[in-house]
């Protein structure tokens, strides 16, 4: 009897094409913010409904996706320990590339996950000045006053940073915190023209802040330098960026994501 097309390897991949296929309602589902009808997965996936149902109905019994009152699915659970279990390599293999960012810079390196609604750090080196800017791995910051968050948000759609900014709330650490939704989503337009982000005063009086994102990354993250506003000057500036892209390209490299 030959084998289902649930089953069946897919065409060139040599692997299970249920597999490959509910993996990718997973990435669909993400990239529509976590919650999704099967409409929507239809629309997005181009798989048929019966299809999306069986899988979805897999996905639901094992946790990693649940079923909202309303019928349409969210991402469960389950997906939060794979997350942190991935983000722990991850932060490993960063920290080398961070080193190199701190030694060419002298500043402090960071990188940075979007674990929802928030920024995590995951890895710092810190820089061997007296006077430098210190967050603790594990900080969960909001998105809209950092640059490690506006380089996260940057590129995703707009629909999804507004909900993500109504629902946390946008409070000001500072006097030069965004605090409008249509002043942050111009920020991101900045941000995807000049190709980096910039936190200037604004989780912290008196540091400022230098991001970029990982090009593919399996979870979106940030890289980013850190230090007084006296020394991240504007002509620092323009030396830093460049490193931070290829510091970023390597990270990619090293975690096997190519770009």
């Amino acid at each position: 009897m030959p084998p289902s097309d649930e089953r069946r390897p897919a065409a060139g991949s040599g692997g299970v094409q249920s597999l490959e296929r509910a993996f990718a309602l997973l990435e669909h589902m993400a990239d529509a913010g976590g919650e999704t009808g099967l409409s929507e997965l239809a629309g997005s996936s181009g798989l048929p409904l019966p299809t999306i149902h069986r899988l979805m109905r897999t996905l639901v019994a094992s946790g990693y996706v649940r079923q909202q009152p309303d019928r349409r699915y969210a991402l469960g659970p389950r997906l939060i320990r794979l997350g942190e279990s991935a983000a722990r390599p991850m932060a490993t293999w960063a920290r080398p590339h961070l080193a190199r960012l701190v030694e060419e810079t002298g500043e402090t390196a960071n990188m940075a996950l979007l674990d929802g609604d928030e920024v995590v750090y995951v890895a710092q080196v810190p820089s061997r000045h007296a006077m430098r800017m210190f967050t603790e791995v594990g900080r969960r910051v909001l998105p809209h006053s950092t640059g490690v968050g506006k380089a996260l948000l940057a590129h995703r759609p707009a629909a999804e940073v507004r909900g993500i900014l109504a629902r946390n709330g946008m409070p000001a650490a500072t006097e030069r915190t965004i605090i409008s939704p249509e002043v942050f989503l111009r920020e991101l337009e900045r941000v995807r023209g000049e190709g980096y982000a910039v936190d200037d005063n604004e989780q912290e009086l008196g540091v400022r802040c230098l991001a970029v994102v990982v090009p593919g990354a399996p979870a979106p993250a940030a890289v980013s330098v850190s230090g007084p506003s006296g020394r991240l000057t504007e002509a620092a500036t323009e030396k830093i960026v460049p490193l931070l892209h290829e510091v970023a390209r390597d990270i990619s490299a090293s975690l096997g994501c190519g770009t």
